[in-house]
């Protein structure tokens, strides 16, 4: 057990050590017309393979929380059976669904956070930050509940470095943002449907006034002195909206994918078109580790939600074919605690015409 422990704070440290500037997660969700609801994101790491398994947890599986001294914290048993995509360790999960239909992941937010210190005297109500969603989702139905929950448990990070917070959301489109500063839980409603990295959630919302002259479609032809000036190329009542792959670029560009996107007809189609929306924030490898030949991309993998249906679908940076798990289809009285590789070969299939 010691060795294990062990091995799994080096795991989290070489997770974390460099998150602010490798670790660029980007979330958006959509509401289809038959109110079908979606919350799907990327995850990106630069330096390395990035262990990533899809996690099954039955119903009344015992789970305890590790802490910064090993694996002795908060002890719960699960009322919900959950299946998620972890890193790392199967505990880590970073986007997941329960039987209830109630999704939870986190994003890192270097520097910004501030948990309360670890107290060893405390480990029966210690829960690690990144065991945050195994928690939430076997124990919660609602956000409401959740809300009530966190009071309960002292939220601590595992490595120093590491700070992250977390987008709640639940089948009827409601969604929240969870930051702690302060040692103290703060929940705020997520109209806008997007969440990145730091700085916190009430500054990127703010941040937005700053490009309120964005529209879809082309600018309109303007008279200078006049020389009738002209749109270059179409969509040019974009012209302004940021480019690059740092946290506040991606939600202001996220912000706005999202919102003018069109509504779909069902969950299908809307799971589809979030995929299709979150290609724009593919990062290229290079970006951000310039001497990486390995990784094809830094985005290791993209998923989607579907919480009314209760479906999650991903894709990784090996093998763009999209893979579905279907809650619906799993009896969680029987199911074992399990995880397996997102890829079972590391390997993108290609289809031969000839």
């Amino acid at each position: 057990m010691i060795s294990k422990v062990k091995s799994f704070l080096l795991g989290t440290a070489a997770l974390v050590g460099g998150a602010q500037a490798s670790v660029a997660c980007t979330g958006i969700s959509l509401m289809a017309a038959d109110s079908s609801y979606v919350q799907a994101r990327t995850i990106e790491w630069a330096y390395g393979e990035l262990k990533s398994e899809y996690v099954i947890i039955p119903r009344g599986e015992k789970l305890q929380s590790y802490t910064p001294t090993g694996a002795n914290g908060l002890q719960f048993t699960a009322r919900y059976g959950v299946v998620g995509l972890s890193v790392v360790e199967k505990e880590f999960i970073a986007e997941g669904i329960n039987e209830k239909g109630l999704s939870a992941g986190l994003f890192f937010f270097p520097d910004y956070g501030d948990y309360l210190g670890y107290d060893v005297k405390r480990n029966s109500s210690t829960l690690a930050d990144l065991q945050v969603v195994q928690w939430m989702l076997t124990q919660f139905a609602t956000i409401e509940e959740l809300k009530a929950g966190v009071e309960s448990v002292r939220i601590v990070g595992l490595e120093p470095n590491a700070v992250v917070h977390w987008r709640i959301g639940e089948p009827s489109g409601r969604q929240v943002v969870m930051e702690i500063v302060g040692g103290k839980a703060h929940f705020y409603e997520n109209t806008v449907g997007v969440l990145t990295n730091a700085p916190g959630f009430e500054w990127h919302l703010a941040n937005l006034s700053n490009y309120v002259n964005l529209r879809p479609g082309s600018a309109d032809n303007y008279n200078l002195g006049g020389v009738v000036l002209k749109p270059l190329g179409g969509s040019s009542a974009m012209r302004g909206l940021p480019g690059d792959f740092t946290s506040p670029s991606r939600f202001v560009r996220a912000a706005f994918f999202r919102n003018t996107a069109p509504q779909l007809d069902d969950g299908l189609d809307t799971i589809l078109q979030a995929f299709h929306l979150l290609n724009n924030f593919d990062v290229p490898i290079a970006i951000e580790a310039p001497n990486e030949k390995i990784l094809p991309s830094a985005t290791h993998w993209t998923s989607a939600i579907d919480l009314t249906a209760r479906t999650i679908y991903y894709k990784t940076a090996y093998n763009t074919t999209i893979r579905c798990i279907d809650l619906r289809d799993i009896d969680f009285t029987k199911v074992k605690y399990e995880a397996f590789p997102l890829d079972k070969i590391a390997l993108q299939p290609i289809e031969y015409l000839y």
